[in-house]
Parts: structure tokens; C-alpha cells; sequence
């Protein structure tokens, strides 16, 4: 798939996405997940882990059948994971899940897709964990071959890490010539996979949080000068490929007030990032906040697109100069 059918820099200010995650019983999630579409996000992302964390003795629910109810109880808002890896997962059934997926969706389907940590998700199964420099070469491999098979009919593959025999994939995604594929990387091996088969780069930082975050965000700065080195490297023009950034990585929660926001929105739009990835508040631990403030954010949001000027002036960061 040639990456530069989709994606680019961005034509006005940053999207916001929001991330919800899987951990209510659907009866009662299904609500969330429409109000995040009346609410006028862009996407709505989902983890993509088996269990996460702290609360890993906590519910916690499948991704694919979530997007899929998600599906059904939406019509408009995008949709996808943030981010699936190849720990636990395999190109064949998984391109299949997501090909049916995007057809229920009716061709609102997003994937993020990351080399995978070393946590609960690395030692499930059983195997052993992989070194940092092998996760990325099983990564490259599980992109290649999803990229195969969302694009192909019939796909053979033998690989070091994943094969497929005959893997048959009629009819193909809604969106053609593929779901867009958001890739999540730091290093500039993991970035060479993004500018080779992704219509969007997604990084969470790697500078740890407890640096503060002025340094995460000199960071993130940095980040953005590598991907552009490493798309010109492997001949992709660096502003065919959109930027989502998630803001709440930095160690200070985004949605803790309005003017919090503000400040990571507009930091984020004077970086050229097309997407900012925000949580819904939770109650306690993680991302723990108020839902008075998520709807701060939904005012402001809808007030400066009626307006037009939710540009990056309008979103100005309040870090100084």
C-alpha cells in the first residue's frame, strides 16, 4: 500500500480524540461511548490489552467485540485501538477481525499498532519476553503482514516471527485500499515502519514523566525532528503523514481543568500534530478527574469550531515563549 493515500499535515487545527476505556459492562458503557460521538469528538479509542497495569485485577473487556458495540451504537464518530501489538496477537485471524470491523462500521475503523511493552501482555501466553530490538522486528513483520493481507485476496507470508498459508481475505475493507493504520513509535527503526506503511505516526513521548513536563515536551519536540529525518531516509515526504500526539502521557492529566487543555491543545498544534489523544476521566487512579471539566472541554471545543477559530491561536499553550 503506497502510505501516502491518506494522511498529511494537518489542514487546520489539531482533531481530539478521546480514549475510553474497556472496563464498564456494556449495558451501562454504551452510553459513554454515544455521548463521546454527541460530543463532537473525532475518535474514540479503546486500549488494546488483555489487562492493564493497576488495574489488572480489575474488569477489564475485550477490544475487537467493544469497537464492534461501539459500532452499532454509533454512526459518526471514528473508531479504533490505541494501540493493538503483536504480543498476544496474530496478523491472519486479527486482519479478519478488523476487516469485519471496518465493515460493520461502516468504514470508521482506525488502527493503532505499536511494538508492545514488556508487561502482562508480553508473558500471557506463556513464551518468553522478547528484547527491545526483537519486539521491533516481530513489529515490522505484523504490520508488513496485516498490510498484505488488508490490501490482498489470497496471502502466503513465511517470516521469522509470522506466516500465513493461503489466507483468504474476500472482500476486503470498506475503506479502500485499507483501513488507515496509526503507527506508534519512538526509536527510529519502529518509526521507519510508520513512514513505510502508516497514514498517521502516534508517540507517547520518552521522556519519563517524573522529568516534568517542560522536558517531556522538549521531548515530543524532538521526536517530531526524528520522524522527519527518518521519512526523508526511506524516501516519504514528512508531511504526508498525520501526528497524533497522547497529551496525558506527559505526567500531568489534560483534562484536569479547561486551561490544562488549552495548554497541551495548542503545544500540541504548534508541533504540526493532526490528532490529540485524550482519557475520559475516571473516577479514581488513572486519568482520575471530573466529568464537569470533560464537559468544559466539549463547550469550548464546540464554541471554537462554530466560531472558526479553534486554530492553534485560538488554543494558545501557556508556557511562555
Amino acid at each position: 500500500m503506497n502510505p501516502d493515500s491518506e494522511g498529511g499535515a494537518p489542514a487546520g487545527p489539531p482533531r481530539v480524540g478521546i480514549v475510553l476505556l474497556p472496563e464498564g459492562r456494556w449495558a451501562q458503557d454504551r452510553r459513554r461511548w454515544q455521548r463521546a460521538e454527541e460530543y463532537g469528538f473525532d475518535t474514540a479509542l479503546t486500549y488494546d490489552h488483555l489487562a492493564w497495569r493497576d488495574l489488572a485485577g480489575e474488569p477489564w473487556y475485550a477490544t475487537v467485540p467493544t469497537l464492534v458495540a461501539a459500532a452499532t451504537a454509533t454512526s459518526r464518530i471514528r473508531l479504533g485501538t490505541w494501540v493493538a501489538s503483536p504480543n498476544y496477537r496474530h496478523p491472519v485471524p486479527f486482519a479478519k477481525e478488523l476487516m469485519t470491523l471496518d465493515d460493520v462500521s461502516d468504514g470508521r475503523i482506525v488502527l493503532g499498532v505499536g511494538a508492545g511493552g514488556a508487561g502482562h501482555d508480553a508473558r500471557v501466553l506463556g513464551g518468553d519476553v522478547l528484547a527491545a530490538g526483537d519486539r521491533v522486528r516481530r513489529f515490522s513483520e505484523f504490520v508488513e503482514l496485516l498490510d498484505l493481507l488488508l490490501t490482498g485476496d489470497r496471502v502466503s507470508y513465511s517470516g521469522e516471527y509470522f506466516g500465513a498459508a493461503d489466507a483468504r481475505m474476500v472482500p476486503g475493507c470498506v475503506q479502500r485500499p485499507r483501513l488507515p493504520f496509526v503507527v506508534a513509535a519512538n526509536g527510529s527503526r519502529a518509526m521507519a515502519v510508520a513512514a513505510r506503511y502508516g497514514q498517521g505516526w502516534a508517540t507517547t513521548g520518552s521522556t519519563p514523566p517524573e522529568d516534568g513536563p517542560d522536558a517531556w515536551w522538549r521531548g515530543i519536540a524532538a521526536l517530531v525532528s526524528r520522524l522527519d529525518g527518518v521519512c526523508t531516509s526511506v524516501g516519504r515526504d514528512p508531511s504526508a503523514i498525520e501526528r497524533w500526539l497522547s497529551v496525558d502521557a506527559s505526567g500531568v492529566y489534560s483534562l484536569a481543568s479547561l486551561e490544562t487543555f488549552l495548554d497541551a491543545y495548542g503545544r500540541a498544534g504548534e508541533l504540526g500534530f493532526a490528532e490529540v489523544v485524550v482519557h475520559w476521566p475516571r473516577p479514581t487512579g488513572a486519568y482520575a478527574g471530573s466529568e464537569d471539566v470533560l464537559e468544559e472541554v466539549v463547550a469550548w471545543l464546540t464554541a471554537a469550531r462554530t466560531d472558526g477559530v479553534a486554530q492553534t491561536s485560538g488554543a494558545p499553550s501557556q508556557h511562555g515563549s
